[in-house]
């Protein structure tokens, strides 16, 4: 063989292994990276309208209503000495209290966090209703999950009122809602999640209870927003309304149903209810019911081994929360709100005390899939990951109930227990009795020997 075809040989195998490189090294940069924990689904549901004391302030070893709490019920008159005290709702019927911004101020006050009944009487309103909160006998289900999984007690809405700007930093990381209101054009270009996970090929899926895909910014009008679209605002973006590949993944809540039935959950699940939002003035009863539904579901699925499931609200709905939150920057935090945890991985009956925000759910989620950040807040917050155990073997699916075993106070016999205590003094009144009795006894024996003639002295 000549030595040029013995070098153009050499040549064509060099360009040959170049090639393959190159596609390889394509391959490789568009396949999706794997998760980097064994969560491989994501599932996040956001419920609405609730502060962390109102459903878990009575709960034991989480940083609840302190017991010398009374809010006055004018903090700026110091003659007015009134004040309203915690107390247990019930089934008492409650108004949406239509928080915002302004009534954030009022209630935080420059950070005493005494206005809560003042900001509702300046409404018109039943200033003492703030006050009210709900217990295990109210939220069995939700307290059994505490009991067995995780509960957050640090985590922060991630503003300062709730609505659309607080759901804007659960799937974006910003405010972007200018006077918390969808602006007209809709979002832009605004980055989102969905979009950093679809750039990455990692699936995703938005459910939505009693999904109307014509509920979108479009369909604004003067006469107001569709709750829908505050609930879900990937609806006020162009391209996930028109591009097919996009819209196709905003889907009904009974979608989620279908596809862990059929094995195809995706990996990072976001859902936002409707009649089972739990916000007042609906019974608050219709949000643990769906949550049981769509955990049952899971649990008696495949996923359930490499799954976590966070139940958390949009804001505080007006209630009472006794935590001053951190002012990380002009629009928040606000109050705290309830967070849950439930996973195979979950710390068991665990009590987390990380301060936690929304945008903590963004981190989590970057963290997992190696996703770079959205903006300051997610790049900034802390990642949910301190809820998990990743040590453990996986926990098996342990269905939980929707009922709460709650000891009953048994009332003593008082009749037995009189009979114990006269039985009692009966044996400690013979006991002293027999010690008197023995020892006059001894002494007059011991006197009787000492005055008897001795048997020596007779003649």
């Amino acid at each position: 063989m000549s030595r040029s075809r013995i070098l153009s040989r050499a040549l064509g195998v060099a360009w040959l292994t170049l090639i393959l490189l190159a596609l390889v090294t394509t391959v490789a940069q568009a396949a999706p990276l794997g998760p980097k924990t064994p969560i491989k689904h994501v599932i996040v549901l956001m419920q609405e309208g609730h502060s962390f004391d109102n459903y878990f302030g009575t709960y034991p070893g989480a940083d609840g209503i302190p017991a010398d709490t009374c809010i006055p019920i004018n903090p700026s008159d110091p003659k007015e000495n009134s004040c309203i005290k915690p107390f247990r709702l019930g089934e008492r019927p409650v108004e949406n209290l239509n928080p915002g911004e302004t009534m954030f101020k009022a209630q935080y006050n420059n950070g005493q966090m005494n206005g809560f009944v003042y900001a509702l009487r300046q409404r018109d309103k039943n200033g003492a209703l703030s006050m009210g909160y709900y217990d295990e006998q109210d939220l069995p289900y939700y307290w059994n999950i505490a009991d067995e999984y995780v509960l957050f007690d640090r985590y922060f809405s991630s503003t300062t009122s709730d609505g659309v700007n607080s759901r804007m930093f659960w799937i974006s990381g910003v405010a972007a809602a200018p006077n918390n209101r969808i602006p007209k054009q809709g979002f832009g270009d605004l980055p989102t999640i969905f979009d950093r996970l679809e750039q990455r090929g990692i699936s995703w899926k938005f459910y939505v209870q009693n999904y109307d895909p014509k509920q979108n910014y479009r369909a604004i009008t003067k006469d107001g927003v569709p709750p829908q679209l505050t609930r879900v605002p990937l609806l006020a973006f162009d391209r996930f309304i028109d591009n097919p590949q996009l819209s196709s993944k905003i889907a009904d809540l009974d979608q989620y149903y279908e596809d862990l039935r059929n094995n195809t959950l995706p990996e990072v699940v976001y859902i936002a209810s409707s009649s089972g939002s739990e916000r007042a003035p609906s019974n608050i009863q219709s949000g643990p019911l769906l949550v049981r539904s769509m955990v049952n579901a899971l649990m008696q699925s495949s996923a359930w081994s490499s799954s976590a499931f966070l139940i958390t609200y949009d804001g505080w709905g007006g209630w009472y929360d006794h935590v001053a939150p951190p002012m990380v920057d002009d629009h928040g935090y606000g109050f705290r709100v309830p967070a849950m945890l439930i996973s195979p991985y979950a710390r068991r009956g665990y009590i987390d005390h990380t301060l936690l925000d929304h945008t903590s759910i963004l981190k989590f989620i970057q963290q997992n899939y190696d996703l770079p950040a959205l903006s300051t807040r997610d790049a900034q917050a802390t990642s949910l990951i301190s809820g998990f155990d990743f040590a453990q073997a996986p926990r098996e699916a342990k269905i939980i109930s929707i009922e709460r075993t709650i000891k009953p106070y048994v009332e003593p016999r008082r009749d037995v227990i009189y009979l114990c205590y006269s039985a009692i003094f009966f044996i400690a009144g013979s006991i002293v009795a027999w010690a008197i009795f023995s020892s006059n006894t001894r002494s007059q024996t011991s006197n009787l020997i000492q005055t008897q003639p001795s048997q020596d002295g007779l003649s």
